[in-house]
């Protein structure tokens, strides 16, 4: 690796899509947030939105302003070429995101994103880990609520275990609040495309150097009623497990061999049954183009709840980690999950990787791996709650 230059660059953030809904929470938590002297900018199709934007945030005046369209190479190598840090909320991934990884990859820009795609996240490694590699570039995917706390969580977990055994962790997701509409096109759009999920998983791991000496999984499970946090656990069909298990492998503090499982506490059986038929349903309904189309109108991205609505949401993790005979309980928990928590993430991680002193990584990369402890307490400071519940 040999990280090229970037400290000359126009800014150390620039926020793409910075006026959908997302988007525009994560520029007003940077516009809070952000410490003085910060260089950046907002960009996205629409010159005039963006100005508006600027004009709604505080030292708007100060915020750069760059009109650029994700499906334009050109754009996205000159929107690159002008940061050292690239954020975009800009979905569904698999259909505006792979120019600007490209060209980040290309240029040695930090990409980070809100990407809960699969297979977008197989195939940019495939086309682009080596070339960001070659010139530092870090690219961090799903760097919202997926997978942030699950990430970030599992790691805090793991540090509380014993070191050089078998480690265990499952974590348990309770959430109030709605999920965001570029969570729900990404999550029909990868219903949809079952088989070239499948076919880009199979062609990263031809690609992808295998475990020596060690061993992580992140095996299915079927429903079941936990005693330990009082509920049913029904497994959850994310990216999560995918980014906890790529953290595990770079990482060798997750011990010889890890196990992951992550599922929905859900306290009632019917209510656990139809989440189950529910997200079934889904999948069953995202293959037939006309429904899907139907779907998508009604949870259009770059729309969201009110204000209200969103102060009243929350989420809580709880993880339960093993080894060696010793247990730990720990928990993640914060706000609005699918917008205001997820602004949240997105904006730190960001700043993150333009502030702060980092391990050495390049190509495609987690958050606990790129980031780890700084974003864990970037977070703190930001309203999120990591602690240990208990020990036994």
């Amino acid at each position: 690796m040999t990280r090229l230059d970037t400290t000359d660059r126009a800014y150390d953030v620039v926020l793409f899509g910075a006026t959908g809904f997302v988007g525009t929470l994560t520029a007003e938590h940077l516009a809070a947030r952000a410490p003085k002297g910060l260089r950046w900018a907002v960009a996205g199709r629409s010159e005039q939105r963006l100005r508006a934007l600027c004009d709604r945030l505080p030292g708007g005046d100060a915020i750069g302003v760059l009109p650029a369209d994700a499906h334009d190479p050109d754009a996205m190598r000159a929107l690159a070429g002008q940061a050292r840090v690239v954020a975009t909320a800009t979905g569904p991934y698999q259909v505006h995101g792979e120019r600007l990884v490209a060209a980040c990859a290309d240029l040695g820009t930090d990409y980070v994103d809100l990407c809960g795609e699969p297979e977008f996240v197989d195939l940019m490694y495939v086309r682009h880990e080596a070339r960001a590699r070659e010139t530092g570039a870090r690219l961090v995917h799903a760097a919202g609520f997926e997978s942030v706390p699950y990430d970030l969580g599992t790691s805090f977990t793991v540090r509380h275990l014993p070191e050089g055994v078998p480690l265990t962790v499952d974590v348990f997701v309770s959430a109030g609040g709605m999920f965001s509409g570029g969570t729900f096109a990404s999550a029909l759009g990868q219903f949809a495309r079952v088989r070239h999920l499948v076919a880009a998983a199979r062609d990263r791991r031809r690609y992808e150097p295998r475990l020596v000496g060690r061993r992580v999984a992140a095996p299915a499970s079927a429903p079941r009623f936990v005693g330990e946090v009082g509920a049913w656990a029904v497994p959850l069909p994310t990216v999560d497990p995918w980014i906890v298990c790529r953290s595990a492998r770079a990482l060798e503090r997750y011990g010889p061999d890890f196990r992951y499982r992550q599922y929905a506490a859900v306290r009632r059986l019917p209510i656990a049954v139809g989440g189950v038929v529910a997200v079934g349903a889904l999948a069953a309904a995202a293959q037939v183009p006309a429904v899907r189309r139907r779907l998508s109108d009604r949870y259009p991205p770059g729309e969201g709840p009110s204000a209200e609505k969103r102060e009243r949401s929350w989420f809580s993790l709880r993880f339960v980690g093993e080894g060696a005979g010793r247990r730990v309980f720990t928990e993640v928990t914060g706000g609005d999950p699918g917008y205001g928590a997820t602004a949240a993430m997105f904006g730190e991680a960001a700043l993150a990787l333009a502030l702060d002193d980092l391990p050495d990584t390049a190509g495609q990369v987690t958050t606990a791996v790129a980031m780890g402890d700084a974003l864990t307490e970037r977070l703190r400071h930001a309203g999120l709650r990591f602690r240990v519940a208990a020990t036994r």
